[in-house]
């Protein structure tokens, strides 16, 4: 399915020395990276890497001790109408089994001050437009994450940041999802991606940031990580292994 988005006007993720620490330990260290319009953007470490708390720093959600993130020049909290500018799609478990996927989607575009109309289209842009009125609690764990990237999408946003969004999808939604993703960047826009499948992110994204206990350890185009290793999951283990026999 072809996807019309017209080319965003700044949709530049900068990350810059991003540091938070827990109990004295530093779970992200000194974190820089950019994520580039025109560009999906891996962002990879084992468990427990940091990933999911960088992310929730860039969108606010939790206050780094040192560093800084911005959206096009912006910190997140300081964006006029976010929802337009940023889509996020971190878990697919925040739905109400009880509301259709038409109603949970209005819901957020009212709250969002977008039209109600967003809500059709957007469901028919991820595939679920048979299902828009149906209740989510009979949703499917791929459904629930085409849900979530239609939320996400509610503002037409410049840039997308989603967590694993091929959890759950069957090998025609992957396909599916990839493509999508793609043409989305294509038009300008700037698509980062937290995910542990490597072999899909191989064939999805231009460019990877690794972290590795707390610590940017890689940031590279996959070109030059392929020319280096050959591909990116023998890239990955080589880094984070010779990382750990370093620790």
């Amino acid at each position: 399915m072809r996807v019309n988005l017209s080319s965003a006007v700044d949709a530049r993720v900068e990350v810059s020395g991003l540091t938070k620490q827990y109990g004295g330990i530093a779970v992200v260290d000194d974190v820089s990276f950019t994520v580039e319009p025109g560009s999906v953007t891996g962002f990879l470490g084992p468990n427990g890497a940091g990933k999911t708390t960088t992310l929730r720093m860039i969108l606010g959600l939790v206050r780094p001790d040192r560093g800084r993130a911005t959206v096009g020049g912006v910190e997140y909290a300081d964006l006029v109408a976010p929802l337009e500018v940023v889509g996020v799609a971190l878990e697919s478990t925040g739905f109400h089994p009880g509301r259709t996927g038409l109603d949970h989607l209005r819901i957020y575009a009212a709250a969002g001050s977008l039209p109600s109309s967003r809500a059709a289209v957007v469901l028919d842009l991820v595939g679920l437009a048979d299902a828009g009125r149906r209740k989510v609690g009979g949703y499917s764990l791929g459904m629930r994450q085409r849900l979530a990237l239609a939320t996400a999408l509610l503002g037409d946003p410049d840039v997308l940041i989603l967590d694993e969004p091929a959890n759950g999808l069957d090998p025609e939604g992957i396909v599916w999802l990839r493509q999508f993703l793609k043409e989305y960047a294509d038009a300008g826009r700037s698509v980062l991606v937290s995910s542990h499948v490597l072999t899909e992110m191989q064939q999805l994204v231009d460019r990877v940031v690794i972290l590795h206990r707390g610590r940017l350890i890689r940031q590279a185009t996959l070109a030059e990580l392929s020319g280096d290793h050959g591909d990116l999951e023998t890239a990955f283990f080589e880094l984070t292994t010779n990382r750990e026999a370093q620790a």
